[in-house]
């Protein structure tokens, strides 16, 4: 409001000097003085005018000012003023001879008003100023052309300023009172293009309505034109904005607003919106590798406005997230803006918290807390973060809190807790199950992707997950979870780590196993561990995954039983389904139980003086057979160039000497010779 009013002091001052100009003639000192007399009558500013002042009759009178300034008298410091570098004024001669001059243009050069930026209300501000008087002495504007004009707002105690630069209007006034202000504008780094219609009152405004008609195009920060209609009304030192209603891209809105400019202003408004679009930049390709930007981050503008906002909306579209409904309460004051929502919609479930951002100190902070219940993982994580690879039902709660001056300061000093539990959904474009068993043959880097392999086949490789959760205990940017937890139909992995949240790294130690069979989890054959703990560190776009050999040393016996182990629940309940498998090779087998496993006896498959005891070999001692495959494949993996630096012992290369017969009264003896049949299966099975 201060800036319109400065506007119209400084149009009512040109034209008040342009006309004593016509009357008394090019103004010598001693006229000075009386020209910024009658000025500061009519509009309460101070003129001066400390450049030449030049008039030309031909071919239309044109009366050029240049160097002036217009400021405010009770401004001590002169922060508050207006600059203008050349007026210049066409008018026809026989309307100047009528006593009514008739200016057809006025065009205003470079003026810049300086606008002060309070942090404070102040609390003795007069709220009802003088209104401004336009007394134009019967004189008439048919246009105005403003060239390169600016708004610089600036405090000199925090060094802080800020500026609409490279305005460009014209100002068309008919003789129906009808005005319209066309023009472009650079606010702060944004191009903006504006188109104003409105009908001016007869003088004075005061108190009287004036309808408004806008439309304002800012590429970089709306997505679409926004347009509308509202009725202003001044009334001291408040500017009323009532019955605003229009539009926003393709979604409608209405509400209301005011502004109080008696101080520092105070910002009042609510809107709402039928669909609410807000673009957010989309992240550069490889975006998740780079580190955080240093770029500074500069809130210090919400120092110098207070704000009571509330924006509700049927259906919100934040990038490409969708929301509905929306009902977001906000409030600025000195400094700190608070802003939370009860019952906001998101994908099925709902999401309510609290956003505190302190802008008052040098290093802005901020505090957040929020629930999500029931929310749709995937276009949520999609929408707002492109994050792509996790679908299901998602559960969080997050108190977190931060201060810095740049996306790494603020994640470096991140502090808080976080819980997320994802339910009956999948890990996308990654086979779990796949990755656990590739591990058998080296050291994995990245997370595998399974999705480019298999565009071809017009399928795409997931993880089921019945339920993934962790809770995070979040210091200097370090977050911390010790309860990691996967559940899915084939694969269980639980484990522990560090995400570093400043630099995009991690590290995790996590325990995989596998369902063996079709009868998934929750039954009597629990999973089968890996039987080495599998480290997943480096960056957590592209971390190197391998078994942590340290593991074996520390428990070998046990590793080694567990690698055996792994076996046992291939082919269903103690190996019932093997026959199949052998028969594809032109082999019998004897199922545990008795049996053909092939549907006929083949002797062949069975050692001189075996009994039926010794029919375990296709349950328990197929796993150590399995076993030692998967010792073998780890330990000709160290020597293939798969970059692991240790391995497990592999099986001797050459069969162990047949074992002696028993005595009667002793069970029988195990088999021991290996049995090369036996290896190309578990070969065809493991290296596929």
């Amino acid at each position: 409001m201060r800036a319109v009013k400065f506007a119209g002091a400084a149009v009512a001052a040109i034209i008040i000097v342009i006309v004593l100009l016509l009357v008394i003639g090019v103004p010598s000192g001693f006229l000075t003085a009386t020209i910024a007399s009658r000025v500061e009558q009519a509009t309460g500013y101070r003129l001066s005018i400390d450049g030449t002042t030049k008039i030309s009759l031909w071919p239309t009178l044109n009366v050029t000012l240049n160097d002036l300034t217009l400021a405010d008298p009770k401004d001590r410091s002169g922060v508050t003023r207006v600059t203008i570098d050349t007026v210049q004024a066409d008018m026809s001669l026989a309307s100047v001879w009528s006593g009514h001059p008739e200016i057809s243009e006025i065009s205003v050069s470079h003026p810049v008003l300086y606008q002060p930026l309070l942090r404070e209300r102040l609390p003795n501000a007069d709220a009802s100023p003088k209104p401004l008087a336009l007394d134009m002495g019967g004189a008439t504007i048919d246009r105005v052309k403003i060239t390169n004009g600016e708004v610089a707002f600036s405090r000199a105690r925090d060094r802080v300023e800020g500026r609409i630069s490279a305005i460009n209007a014209d100002v068309v006034a008919g003789r129906d009172r009808k005005v319209n202000i066309a023009g472009t504008a650079r606010v702060g780094e944004h191009p903006t293009k504006f188109d104003i219609k409105a009908v001016a009152p007869a003088p004075p405004i005061e108190r009287q309505t004036v309808p408004v008609d806008f439309a304002v195009d800012m590429p970089d920060v709306l997505k679409s034109q926004l347009a509308g209609h509202a009725e202003l009304r001044l009334s001291g030192a408040v500017v009323m904005i009532n019955g605003v209603n229009g539009t926003l891209g393709d979604g409608a809105f209405n509400g209301w607003a005011s502004v109080d400019t008696a101080s520092k202003p105070l910002v009042k408004l609510d809107l709402d919106f039928q669909r609410l679009a807000i673009p957010l930049a989309k992240s550069p390709d490889g975006a998740a590798g780079q580190p955080w930007s240093d770029a500074p981050i500069d809130v210090s503008g919400l120092n110098y406005v207070d704000a009571q906002i509330r924006i509700s909306a049927n259906e919100a579209v934040i990038g490409d997230a969708r929301l509905a409904p929306l009902a977001l309460d906000a409030k600025l004051a000195g400094g700190i803006l608070k802003a939370g929502t009860a019952n906001l919609g998101a994908y099925g479930g709902q999401v309510s918290g609290e956003v505190i951002l302190d802008a008052t100190s040098g290093a802005p902070s901020f505090a957040m807390h929020s629930d999500l219940v029931g929310v749709r993982a995937l276009p949520l994580l999609q929408g707002l973060a492109e994050f792509d690879r996790i679908d299901g039902k998602l559960q969080a709660k997050l108190a977190l809190r931060s201060a810095g001056t740049s996306q790494r300061a603020m994640m470096a000093n991140m502090q808080g807790t976080a819980f997320v539990n994802f339910q009956d959904g999948a890990i996308r474009g990654i086979n779990v199950a796949q990755m656990i068993r590739s591990l058998t043959s080296g050291t994995l880097t990245g997370w595998q992707d399974n999705r480019q392999d298999n565009q071809s086949s017009g399928q795409e490789q997931s993880t089921d997950l019945s339920q993934l959760s962790a809770s995070f205990r979040i210091d200097k940017g370090q977050a911390v979870t010790t309860d990691l937890n996967l559940i899915g139909p084939l694969v269980r992995v639980t484990g522990a780590g560090t995400i570093a949240l400043d630099t995009k790294m991690m590290g995790f130690r996590v325990e995989p196993k596998l369902v063996m069979t079709t009868e998934g989890q929750g039954r009597t054959s629990e999973p089968v561990g890996f039987g080495i703990p599998v480290m997943i560190t480096g960056p957590w776009s592209q971390p190197k995954i391998y078994p942590d050999m340290a593991g074996v040393l520390d428990n070998p016996e046990a590793a080694y039983a567990k690698l055996r182990e792994m076996g046992k629940g291939l082919f269903g309940p103690d190996g019932a389904g093997l026959g199949n498998i052998l028969n594809s090779f032109g082999l019998g087998g004897t199922v545990p139980g008795g049996g053909n496993a092939a549907g006929n006896s083949n002797p062949q498959t069975q050692q001189p003086g075996q009994g039926q005891g010794q029919n375990n070999l296709l349950g328990g001692q197929l796993g150590e057979a399995i076993g030692n495959l998967i010792q073998q494949g780890l330990s000709s993996g160290a020597g293939n160039g798969t970059g692991r630096s240790r391995s497990l012992p592999g099986s001797p290369s050459t069969p162990a000497p047949q074992a002696s017969p028993a005595p009667p009264t002793q069970d029988p003896p195990q088999a021991e010779q290996d049995s090369q049949p036996m290896n190309d299966v578990m070969r065809q099975l493991f290296n596929r």
